[in-house]
């Protein structure tokens, strides 16, 4: 069957843009290093013609110069030509990738747009607002319970201070006349004198002896 139908050839994928600029820059490569070669053998002729008289053999190093800097135009052209290709090649690939990133975000963006709906299908605006009325007054609630724990049992208003400053010192009164009754008799003694008694000591013979020679 396959000899009377013949069978289809396999096809080969076309190459992508990244292939396609590095095979460029291959041969640019190339063809830079064949234009170094001629430039080096260029220099070599022109240092001849410094050092040849005019004549036939000036003549003839110049033609071969001639030939080598026409090869060397022809390579730079085919160079330049080929950085152009690179060039559209390169700028192709930035937008093409560029629109790829762009389907990228736009497909993600949507994905995002429809988890959101999603969520918010779960979430009313309403129960929000009764949520945050409830959590109002539950604070409110707490506060006034603190306040009332932390009120302190306040004095009597109709208390006269001239009573209470008279019931302290009568106080203070009690208390002196306790400590008094609390310290033990022989503990109650009169303070001890300021200055040191003087002792009297007799004087002595041999002071008296001496005192009567003079």
């Amino acid at each position: 069957m396959r000899r009377i139908f013949g069978s289809s050839k396999p096809t080969t994928p076309a190459p992508t843009l990244d292939e396609g600029i590095k095979k460029l820059d291959t041969r640019v490569v190339a063809l830079d290093e064949k234009i170094k070669k001629l430039e080096v053998e260029l220099q070599g002729y022109k240092q001849q013609l410094a050092k040849v008289r005019p004549g036939p053999a000036q003549t003839g190093i110049k033609q071969k110069a001639m030939r080598v800097l026409k090869q060397k135009k022809m390579y730079e052209g085919q160079r330049d030509q080929l950085m152009g290709q690179v060039s559209n090649m390169e700028q192709t690939h930035f937008m093409t990738q560029n629109m790829q990133d762009t389907i990228t975000t736009v497909a993600a963006m949507r994905e995002g747009a429809k988890t959101m709906k999603t969520q918010f299908k779960s979430i009313k605006i309403d129960d929000i607002e009764d949520l945050h009325d409830e959590l109002q007054d539950l604070m409110d609630d707490n506060n006034e319970i603190q306040e009332a724990m932390s009120r302190s049992y306040a004095t009597p208003d109709d208390v006269d201070e001239d009573d209470l400053e008279a019931e302290l010192e009568a106080l203070g009164d009690d208390l002196s006349f306790d400590m008094d009754e609390s310290i033990p008799s022989y503990l109650k003694m009169a303070s001890a004198p300021q200055t040191e008694p003087t002792l009297d000591m007799p004087s002595s013979p041999i002071a008296e002896a001496s005192t009567q020679k003079v």
